[in-house]
């Protein structure tokens, strides 16, 4: 690789991490207007909260766990003493390609924003330092090792050895349809089964801000391109395509839920646009650089009409997944990787034929134990650290926390200041009541009354 060639992929790799960076806002801006307006902080702090908690995992050890050389060659866990605390990777290439910081921090956004989507399944019920120490444990025990499987490719030369998915199954998620939203998903559902249901799961608050959720979407939708585009590491052709996938995906994908709603329900709502906007990016981000734009379409639009029907089986099976993670994430990341094995065709970038493009079954028996191994894995160890945090620290708010909202009983702040209590209204009245002293001083230095307004 030249030196012009190099930069060009640094200047789209810096690019594709501020689009990336935007999808922590841009959640807790989703999550944020989906729930009740007493507990909308709340929301916002648990995603930026996981994002700065396991930002700092990743600079100790999570970055030498993912991508450095796996322990005895297994593909089942980077060394995390490779690479521990960062600073070799301070060091500029010896040839020309990637700075090693800049595809850290890359893959830094992607772990912090994946255990952040775990963060709308327990909207309203759990405390805020049980879901911080959650959140680091489950990137050191869950996300760290399923991203290694995924996400570290074996060396050229054969010097290092990466994770089994991607070199020993040869499984194709482009960008994370398996370590990100099935991992996500599946630990959601197993935390949501430990935490239990809200007091008030059979009748939910309203969502508070709807337009909120809108422009959170759009931002994600924003991000996604750097998320999925950024994957392919570098200015070229296969960013092209996965990009134009993307957004064909995710145009299908509002459309069908539409679609779905209406016939379901008799409405189209702004809701529904939102998460099948979601649900699409979910499913075409294992499928983005295998499928063509018409198989983007299908992918989307699958994911449109089937994640709108699966997000009301909690009713009917009586797990509360308060924003829909299971699914949208859970389910749409499923059905993404699994249809790689289908509509796979040699022409898009990762070059692989799938059953209806002449392929067999070959490559999707592949997909299918790639989602199995992770949906057992996440589910058994998510399980397992929930349990440990139930039975030490606990994991639930009070009663009449949950009933009243979070925001002023654990962050001492409301999203809207109207009568809010705390320090900031105390100020005001305090202010309000110098100068109405000041007024009346004034007045009656001057033999006069205080008006009405006064």
């Amino acid at each position: 690789m030249n030196e012009a060639v190099a930069a060009a992929d640094t200047a789209w790799m810096l690019a594709a991490f501020a689009a990336v960076s935007l999808m922590v806002p841009g959640l807790a801006l989703f999550y944020g207007g989906m729930v009740s307006v007493r507990s909308t902080l709340n929301m916002a702090m648990m995603t930026f909260g996981a994002f700065a908690v396991v930002g700092i995992l990743w600079i100790v050890f999570g970055y030498s766990t993912v991508l450095g050389n796996s322990i005895g060659g297994a593909g089942i866990l980077g060394n995390p003493l490779e690479f521990f605390g960062s600073s070799s990777l301070l060091d500029a290439p010896a040839e020309p390609g990637l700075p090693p910081a800049l595809v850290s921090a890359f893959q830094l956004l992607f772990a912090g924003i994946t255990v952040a989507l775990i963060s709308g399944a327990v909207a309203d019920r759990m405390k805020f330092g049980s879901w911080m120490v959650f959140a680091g444990l489950w990137a050191t025990l869950v996300y760290f090792p399923v991203a290694h499987w995924v996400f570290a490719f074996d060396s050229s030369d054969g010097s290092v050895a990466g994770g089994w998915i991607a070199n020993k199954l040869a499984a194709i998620d482009f960008a994370g349809g398996t370590a990100v939203h099935i991992n996500a998903g599946i630990g959601a559902l197993a935390l949501v089964i430990v935490l239990g249901r809200r007091s008030l799961f059979n009748s939910p608050p309203r969502p508070h801000s709807l337009p909120l959720t809108m422009l959170g979407s759009g931002i994600l939708l924003f991000g996604w391109f750097g998320f999925n585009g950024g994957s392919a590491l570098a200015a070229g052709n296969s960013a092209s395509v996965v990009v134009l996938n993307t957004v064909a995906a995710a145009c299908a994908g509002i459309i069908a839920w539409l679609a779905v709603e209406r016939i379901r329900e008799g409405h189209a709502t702004s809701l529904g646009a939102s998460s099948g906007l979601i649900a699409a990016l979910v499913a075409i981000t294992p499928a983005c650089g295998a499928v063509s734009p018409i198989g983007a379409l299908i992918v989307g639009g699958l994911a449109g009409a089937v994640c709108c029907v699966a997000v009301s089986l909690k009713y009917r099976l009586g797990y509360d997944d308060a924003l829909d993670v299971v699914g949208v994430h859970l389910v749409g990341g499923i059905l993404g990787t699994v249809l790689v094995g289908f509509l796979a065709t040699e022409a898009a970038p990762n070059a692989a034929a799938g059953l209806f493009y002449g392929g067999g079954v070959d490559l999707l028996w592949r997909q299918v134990v790639a989602v199995l191994a992770v949906l057992t894995y996440s589910f058994v160890v998510t399980w397992m650290i929930a349990m440990v945090l139930k039975k030490t620290t606990g994991i639930r708010v009070d009663h009449d926390i949950e009933l009243e909202g979070l925001d002023v009983a654990v962050h001492g702040e409301t999203a809207y200041v109207l009568d809010a209590p705390g320090p900031t209204s105390r100020a005001v009245k305090a202010a309000d009541a110098v100068a109405a002293a000041e007024v009346i001083t004034t007045n009656s230095a001057r033999g006069t009354a205080p008006s009405r307004s006064e």
